[in-house]
């Protein structure tokens, strides 16, 4: 058979899963097909992790000419809903991937889960257990020592048949009754000790409302709807290594040597100064402790999609920390500067002052108005310029002027020069302070040589000041959000609870000025910006009519690994 084309083999070598896959299809396997599948649960909004395994499954089917399926494991609809289907979409979608036709849910065969499980019954294999979960939990001993059986392993296939009907038609309470297989309780495998198949939840489920009274278990239904799907190649997260007897086992129900899927494991996506249970998650959402699922700290898909990043970001930086088969805790300064980097290639340069303090020259003439042509992106071709207007008032930064500078302070001091960028070098002359010793404006001159572009431009100065004119400034709010965690890694904190260990910094609101051209930009959904010598920001979607709000997606520099290193 034809060896499977690679796309993009020679500028990249394969990882260890798509290494498996070529040999896979190399060896005709499945009649040389491929099939891969992304199986979130509607439970929760996706996160960065969700990120590295939808990569891993919508990329291996690219690169290798497969298909991939969307399929919703659906099979607990105490905590389902139709928010959190429409939201995985739109984040799957974000990131570049798409499964055309081939959205499914774990509740399309639950039909044939049913009757799987009925045939087991009546093969001898699954039983109904009466026993409570604690005391299932107490018989199935430990790695170390057999498990006991239930005392209603030995039921008759009628009993366990009407037992296992009665529980589908609701005449049970929840958790009084589940149907466990009967496999081997000595094994040495804990999975392997007569796992539960299906238990009993009255909630009415979002697609099928209250058809079924029974559900199946993750280990019945994830292989059975591989195998109903024709899915090949099942790529998950490295905590499923040990079900993946099980996975064979109970696919071995209904596969042969023709077909049959296969499991391989990756490691997860841990990040520094990060959690990623969703349960975590869930919690700081219902408690108020962050805005919301998409509230940009959270490490979800949605929040960092508000909060600037890109999807080629994202995804250059899974590429950038690979997949193995050991666990790892990443930094998340990589990811950062993953942002970084792809936004310094979009990113549309802008002037804000996030802290203003008044700057007057003197000297400049009281009704002119100048306009300096600025960059759009230097490291775009074709970008272009726009035009900023430059007046007698403006305003700087409050921290790029200090009364008493140490001996390296290269911005604005008395008796100082600096260049306004695109502009004039300037002069510190005077510094007007309020009853209270405030610094309320700072009064300079210019030298009218000196702008850019004129012969005088040539004139050197050591600092080098972002601004805007005062007359011209947009009122903007500016939030300026960092991480949510001030603790490098919360999950191995295990003496404390993850909400105490929150970084009280993580979102400051600050009043900022822009430039016109900035304001007209943020009108713009999505819009990538850098505010010069600041940072990267966005225009939030939830801007008020009449008022601009932009969320800082990222600072210019790491300044949490410089504060570390000095540590």
């Amino acid at each position: 058979m034809e060896e499977p084309e690679v796309k993009n083999e020679e500028a990249k070598g394969l990882n260890f899963v798509e290494q498996l896959v070529k040999e896979d299809l190399q060896a005709g396997k499945n009649g040389g097909r491929l099939n891969t599948r992304f199986p979130p649960e509607p439970n929760g909004y996706l996160h960065i992790g969700h990120a590295k395994a939808s990569c891993m499954d919508f990329g291996v089917a690219e690169k290798f000419g497969g298909t991939c399926n969307l399929r919703f494991d659906d099979t607990n609809p105490v905590k389902e809903d139709v928010e959190y289907v429409d939201s995985i979409r739109e984040d799957i979608h974000w990131l570049g991937f798409d499964w055309g036709d081939r959205e499914y849910y774990a509740s399309d065969y639950f039909p044939q889960l049913y009757d799987l499980a009925v045939r087991m019954i009546k093969e001898g294999k699954a039983y109904v257990d009466d026993q409570t979960s604690e005391q299932i939990a107490a018989q199935k001993g430990t790695p170390t020592e057999p498990g006991q059986n239930s005392p209603y392993r030995d039921r008759s296939v009628e009993e366990n048949l009407d037992l296992f009907t009665r529980m589908n038609a609701g005449e049970f309470e929840e958790g009084s009754r589940v149907l466990r297989a009967k496999i081997d309780m000595a094994s040495s495998n804990m999975h392997f000790r007569d796992p539960i198949m299906y238990r009993i939840i009255k909630t009415p489920h979002h697609r099928t409302g209250t058809t079924w009274k029974v559900y199946p278990m993750y280990d019945f239904a994830h292989g059975q709807s591989d195998y109903f799907e024709g899915v090949t190649h099942s790529i998950c997260t490295l905590e499923f290594v040990p079900h993946r007897p099980l996975y064979e086992h109970f696919v071995k129900e209904l596969a042969d040597d023709s077909y049959c899927p296969r499991q391989i494991e990756f490691n997860r996506l841990n990040l520094t100064y990060t959690v990623m249970s969703k349960r975590k998650l869930l919690q700081l959402v219902k408690e108020g402790l962050v805005a919301g699922w998409d509230d940009p700290r959270m490490p979800t898909i949605s929040g960092m999609r508000r909060r600037g990043y890109t999807p080629q970001s994202i995804r250059n930086f899974i590429d950038t920390i690979g997949y193995t088969k050991y666990e790892a805790l990443n930094s998340v300064s990589l990811l950062e500067h993953a942002v970084r980097d792809d936004l310094n290639r979009v990113a549309t340069r802008v002037m804000a002052v996030v802290n203003p303090v008044k700057l007057v020259l003197t000297n400049y003439p009281e009704d002119m108005v100048e306009t300096v042509e600025m960059d759009n992106n230097p490291e775009q071709e074709g970008a272009g310029t726009h035009s900023m207007p430059f007046s007698r008032e403006l305003y700087i930064e409050r921290d790029d002027f200090m009364e008493n500078p140490p001996k390296k302070f290269f911005r604005l001091a008395p008796g100082q020069e600096v260049r306004l960028k695109g502009a004039y070098i300037i002069k510190c002359e005077e510094v007007v302070k309020d009853a209270e010793g405030n610094i309320t404006e700072l009064r300079c001159t210019y030298d009218p040589e000196s702008r850019s572009g004129l012969p005088g431009a040539s004139r050197k100065v050591k600092g080098t000041l972002h601004w805007v004119s005062a007359p011209h400034a947009v009122d903007a709010e500016v939030r300026l959000y960092d991480r949510l965690f001030e603790v490098e890694n919360p999950a191995a904190e295990t003496e404390r609870d993850f909400r105490e260990m929150l970084n009280p910094q993580s979102l400051v609101i600050a009043h900022a000025k822009l430039e016109p051209y900035a304001a007209r930009l943020g009108e713009k959904a999505g819009e990538k910006m850098q505010f010069q010598r600041i940072g990267y920001f966005t225009p939030d979607y939830d801007t008020r009519p009449g008022a601009l709000v932009f969320n800082r997606t990222i600072a210019l520099k790491d300044s949490w690994e410089k504060a570390k290193a000095k540590a």
